[in-house]
């Protein structure tokens, strides 16, 4: 699909694909790089502000296509989806997805509504944690709504549905029952759905590779692994092993490499073989001969002090083999920023990891690639350039001035980086091996979504405004 002024391509494996505007999560294949040569450097509340427009709150990040921008909000316990016009930002509807529960959520940083919509530029698909998954035409008539969860995820949901063609796919992670999605975009119909028996609460959204033999493949960042997935079949062709058990970051393809961030406190590899199989700790300590384990028989500390939180996946009470196996797992998964050579099948843990970087590691967003050089972004506003090929640190630095949280990833245009903090600390940074710090803008309020690049403008959402910058 072309759009009237704007036009961005992005590689996958040996195809180039033809991407308008900026119509999911991190724009093109969530890559978070525009082609876009006139975007602003100079912004702020009172400062190239083309229009903005209030919004209720919502950690979502807009999706531009075509004559529209997307969002999702809540409201008085609401949930809608918000068509604006691109041109003036006037609210053209909201409509209200259903919302049967509330998850409670057990950590302040998310919300219920997380997920970016993904737009064809004609219709739009919005996933809310509280419903499941609902699409809407052009003058926001509902084409199809697919009702799914409730959801085992304590600190709600974080990925974004994804389109292609005609499918949309939406990872569903959660700590029991995660699976992976392909829908039909104008029927709702399920094409294929995909058990992900091994994956606990993750965040990270889908990214695309086309492999020149295998095809188009899904690839996703969860718990202890990433995998690539045969798009027309949901088929699990390759994974790669030894990952904590959140990961949050959304991956970043280069060509036929894919690099990708996993950080957990808890990593600790090396532990595992202190951790005996299930039928070793049955045999030690199922006192009932149950065939499971209560929280009483335990004996190791660790497991007894997560039990609840952390372990008894399904709140059964009691810890089953995939429970205790998940523990293990725990145990084994090593913390690190990674570049995976891709196009192979099968377990490729100790084949196809070109290097591995385990030291300022970000927790939540993701890694950059653009013009040859790999950046990421750590809490605290440590940024830090690599050499893409070797895994070599070129830069690293704080980022003077925005030094806070940060849960918006980096995007790039015309030979700059754009970061936000979550106090609204907006750095813009000179790229390259040895980047430089040009500018920083206070927002005056919160932001949590990424910033969109495209036609010239930035697209802006803080806690209560969309703002569109443009010289």
């Amino acid at each position: 699909m072309l759009t009237r002024r704007f036009v961005s391509c992005w590689m996958i494996g040996s195809a180039v694909l033809m991407a308008a505007d900026w119509a999911q999560f991190r724009g093109p294949n969530a890559s978070g790089v525009s082609d876009d040569k006139a975007v602003p450097v100079e912004f702020g509340p009172n400062k190239n502000v083309v229009w903005k427009t209030a919004l209720p709150p919502g950690h979502s990040s807009p999706s531009v296509a075509g004559n529209r921008i997307y969002v999702t909000a809540v409201e008085s316990e609401k949930l809608f989806t918000i068509a604006m016009d691109r041109a003036s930002g006037r609210i053209l509807w909201r409509r209200e997805a259903p919302r049967p529960r509330k998850q409670v959520i057990e950590r302040p940083a998310n919300g219920p509504v997380s997920a970016t919509p993904a737009t064809d530029g004609k219709n739009v698909y919005s996933f809310f944690q509280d419903f499941g998954l609902i699409a809407y035409g052009p003058d926001g008539n509902e084409l199809w709504r697919m009702a799914l969860g409730p959801f085992n995820n304590p600190f709600g949901h974080g990925a974004s549905p994804i389109l292609d063609g005609d499918t949309l796919y939406m990872t569903c992670d959660q700590d029991a029952g995660a699976f992976l999605l392909a829908l039909d975009k104008m029927s709702g119909k399920v094409r294929w759905r995909t058990e992900r028996p091994f994956a606990q609460r993750g965040y990270a959204t889908p990214v695309l590779y086309r492999s020149a033999k295998m095809g188009l493949q899904l690839v996703v960042a969860g718990s202890y692994r990433i995998s690539g997935y045969d798009a027309k079949t949901g088929k699990e062709v390759w994974w790669v092993r030894r990952l904590p058990w959140q990961v949050k970051p959304t991956p970043a393809i280069a060509g036929d490499v894919v690099y990708f961030v996993t950080f957990s406190a808890e990593s600790d590899p090396g532990e595992q073989e202190n951790v005996p199989p299930f039928p070793e700790a049955l045999a030690q300590w199922d006192k009932n001969k149950d065939g499971k384990l209560s929280k009483d028989e335990i004996v190791d500390p660790r497991a007894k002090a997560r039990f609840e939180e952390y372990l008894d996946l399904d709140d059964t009470g009691f810890l089953e083999a995939r429970d205790w196996e998940q523990f293990r797992e725990r145990r084994l998964g090593e913390s690190g920023l990674r570049a995976v050579q891709l196009g192979g099948t099968g377990d490729l843990t100790d084949t196809a990891v070109i290097w591995k970087n385990a030291k300022s590691l970000p927790n939540v967003p993701s890694p950059l690639v653009y013009r040859d050089v790999l950046y990421t972004l750590k809490e605290g506003g440590v940024f830090t350039s690599y050499n893409p090929k070797t895994g070599e640190v070129l830069k690293q630095g704080r980022l003077q001035g925005a030094l806070g949280a940060y849960y918006a990833s980096p995007v790039a245009a015309n030979g700059k980086i754009y970061v936000v903090s979550e106090e609204g600390k907006a750095a813009v940074i000179q790229a390259g091996p040895q980047w430089q710090v040009e500018r920083v803008h206070d927002m005056d309020d919160g932001v949590k979504g990424t910033p969109a690049l495209v036609d010239g403008r930035m697209y802006l959402r803080t806690t209560n405004t969309l703002y569109c910058f443009g010289e």
